[in-house]
């Protein structure tokens, strides 16, 4: 795994404090950072506003490496207090980066958040909790997180994912590998493009696990739009065994590509890492939780790109397991 550094876009003490004061006006005036719709709107009201410089940090993602890290957002070790011990237990905690990072994603595009997960707040705490240690979720540690497309089980997952840093003293790296960066060979994405296996609901999503109406659908790993190849991964929850010894190999040889291609982004606080979760899976390294309040904290923001046309169109018959996500912003 590489460690070569992701691309940066460094926010000027100026921008950033722009970005700070709108997230503290409105933290002052709804006393919390759980969305409602009246602070959803006041969201969009605001970034009306910002400036033209904080805009175009925000610009879609323009290089192979389908991912950047915006910088210069600072983080008060001290103020913000512990690390919770879940996401249960987190509330308001750091409740103005909540607010930063909801205004982030709306320059971006359209947040969205899920009815099932984090009791359908629109900015997550990824923390280690206690008796998660080995899941293939945000909560776990001691085990790979594998690599893969967030919310890869659903035809409504986020473009974008942002991963907000609070704390990672133990400079814990997230992983990452674009499909743009591999090199596969014509069969294998021959292969790879037709409809062969389902993604199911991961561990995260207990009430999709249930889901019985429907037959799980089948989808491709790999789709080819203009723009070049895009990719729908999640090995953890893809019954490979299901497939035929073919698919299984080129399968195989597209994991084996993520992994040569992949890098190291170990977040310092205040680095928000923005990835296009069409072109890049990621992942996390093991790592020994202390559960002591100075566990690694990240914020998680999943944003839609309205108008965006980098998935097949049979994804719109998809029946996504019964789970809906919630748009922030109406379209």
């Amino acid at each position: 795994m590489s460690t070569a550094a992701a691309p940066v876009r460094e926010l000027d003490a100026q921008t950033a404090g722009e970005l700070r004061q709108a997230a503290e006006k409105i933290l002052a005036e709804f006393g919390t950072s759980a969305t409602s719709p009246q602070l959803l709107a006041r969201v969009a009201e605001v970034t009306e506003d910002f400036s033209q410089t904080l805009r175009a940090h925000c610009r879609p993602v323009d290089t192979a490496d389908g991912l950047f890290v915006l910088r210069g957002f600072e983080v008060d070790d001290e103020a913000v207090g512990g690390t919770p011990s879940s996401w249960a237990t987190a509330g308001d905690s750091g409740a103005v980066y909540d607010i930063a990072l909801l205004l982030l994603a709306t320059v971006m595009g359209n947040p969205i958040a899920w009815e099932g997960q984090q009791n359908g707040r629109f900015v997550h705490n990824i923390v280690p909790s206690p008796g998660h240690e080995t899941e293939q979720t945000g909560a776990s540690s001691t085990v790979l997180l594998s690599p893969h497309t967030e919310d890869a089980f659903h035809p409504g997952r986020a473009h974008l994912l942002m991963l907000g840093c609070m704390r990672n003293h133990d400079n814990i790296a997230t992983t990452a590998a674009s499909i743009r960066k591999t090199q596969l060979a014509d069969a294998d994405i021959e292969i790879l493009t037709g409809p062969a296996l389902p993604i199911l609901p991961d561990d995260a999503y207990e009430e999709a696990q249930g889901y019985a109406d429907e037959a799980p659908p089948v989808v491709p790993t790999l789709f080819a739009t203009d723009d070049g190849m895009t990719l729908r991964f999640d090995p953890a929850y893809t019954p490979l065994d299901d497939a035929d010894e073919a698919y299984r190999s080129a399968y195989g040889r597209l994991s084996d590509e993520l992994a040569r291609v992949s890098v190291a982004v170990g977040l310092s606080p205040g680095e928000v890492l923005v990835v296009d979760n069409d072109l890049v899976v990621h992942g996390r390294v093991p790592f020994q939780a202390r559960y002591d309040g100075t566990d690694r904290w990240l914020k998680r923001a999943s944003v839609r790109v309205p108008g965006r046309r980098t998935r097949p169109e049979a994804e719109a018959n998809e029946h996504g397991y019964g789970q809906s996500a919630l748009e922030a912003h109406a379209s």
